[in-house]
């Protein structure tokens, strides 16, 4: 049984030269000028280029890759005072990063969608939880067995939220930085394919509507998205100030709640974190602007921390999880239909529904662009609502699969 409370350890790199005498860093600052660095390149780099690489890989994924390479090739020394680093940078960025995302987060916006659309999403949701377990049931036999379920679960937090949620399972559950790289490409890839999908499926909305007896969602009113001014220099340090605020905050907190095999410390972290952020959120702080972009950089910048204390081993099993997330979508994709011919789902609001679990808030409002761009709100509340469930959602998953794996 695993403890979703385990305390982190930085992990022994194998693949990395016994001699590290030779390696160029050997404190912790020159490091992490590298993290930075590395951290923002391929965000700027698809920015200002469009590579079509992109779509395939996007830049977190580059991002964490580009620093395992750095890693195994030891441009730093694995020493005590970088080890220190990576462990205090990933306890304490993780729980500020969910804050600043639950910021965001409108409950009385979401919750203006109506039944109909709650109902398409919360849907989606079950169809993903029964594709998870099915294909971890069909798969398991050759997976590995004490920790092939862990990707899994922590992809199941990014298919319903996003990457954060992935980072914060991975955490939660005591996951390798090595596996977490597997839960990247599968996310990745299998994300892309179903964004192609999902895109070229509108044509057949007539039709599909035809056969579900559905009305078409195209012209669905909803209560407006907030909106956001520029980012101003005291937003950003009003914003880090509280969010790490948040995080110390919650690890107090944790370390007063009881623990068990299920609920370690840092679970009750992570959680303390993200219920604070919804909070945070119904208040006048919410109007000031900056929450979303500084979210999005401590995440990229917490997947290099990762990134830099893992390696390439474990990476020959990348196939295998490549074949469960295709499987994952398919059967998603199938019981999905059958939810919308049940209860009379229109295209447009299953492909929606989808997109804000699997593809984030990212993805969402692209897709819903190009179905009606009335739908837009609609992707983004979803996308809004996948992120407060999604890191749950993971846990349960590996609450679920670690007692299916193999003894």
């Amino acid at each position: 049984m695993y403890a979703l409370g385990i305390s982190y350890s930085a992990p022994r790199n194998s693949c990395r030269a016994e001699d590290e005498g030779d390696a160029m860093i050997k404190t912790v600052w020159p490091y992490l000028a590298v993290m930075l660095l590395a951290a923002g390149i391929f965000p700027a780099l698809e920015r200002r280029t469009g590579w079509k690489v992109f779509a395939i890989l996007p830049p977190i994924v580059l991002v964490y890759l580009s620093v395992t390479a750095l890693a195994v090739l030891g441009l730093w020394q694995v020493n005590v005072e970088i080890q220190a680093a990576q462990k205090l940078l990933i306890a304490q960025l993780i729980p500020a990063l969910l804050f600043l995302l639950m910021v965001n987060c409108d409950l009385r916006a979401i919750f203006a969608l109506g039944p109909r659309v709650l109902a398409v999403f919360f849907s989606t949701t079950v169809s993903l939880f029964i594709a998870f377990v099915v294909t971890y049931l069909l798969f398991r036999n050759v997976l590995p067995a004490a920790t092939g379920w862990q990707p899994l679960a922590a992809v199941s937090g990014s298919w319903v939220g996003g990457t954060a949620n992935m980072v914060a399972v991975k955490q939660a559950i005591g996951m390798s930085d090595d596996a977490l790289a597997l839960g990247l490409l599968m996310d990745a890839l299998c994300y892309s394919m179903w964004f192609v999908v999902l895109f070229s499926a509108a044509r057949l909305a007539p039709a599909f509507n035809r056969w579900t007896r559905a009305e078409s969602s195209a012209n669905l009113v909803v209560a407006p998205t907030r909106q956001t001014g520029p980012t101003a220099a005291e937003n950003v340090l009003l914003w880090l100030g509280l969010a790490l605020l948040a995080a110390a905050g919650a690890s107090w907190l944790a370390a007063l709640l009881p623990t068990s095999d299920m609920f370690g410390t840092t679970t009750w972290t992570i959680l303390i974190a993200t219920v604070a952020g919804l909070v945070v959120a119904h208040t006048p702080l919410a109007r000031f602007p900056g929450a979303s972009p500084i979210s999005g950089a401590l995440l990229i910048g917490v997947v290099a921390v990762m990134a830099s204390q893992s390696n390439f081993q474990g990476i020959a099993t990348a196939p295998l999880y490549l074949l469960c997330g295709i499987s994952i979508i398919a059967l998603h994709a199938l019981l999905l239909v059958l939810a919308a011919k049940l209860f009379r789902f229109d295209l447009y609001l299953c492909g929606i529904a989808s997109m804000a679990h699997i593809g984030g808030v990212a993805a969402t409002p692209i897709l819903a662009a190009s179905y009606a761009p009335a739908l837009v709100p609609v992707g983004i509340l979803l996308a809004l609502l996948g992120y407060i469930l999604g890191t749950g959602f993971g846990l349960l998953m590996a609450t679920v699969l670690s007692s299916l794996a193999p003894i």
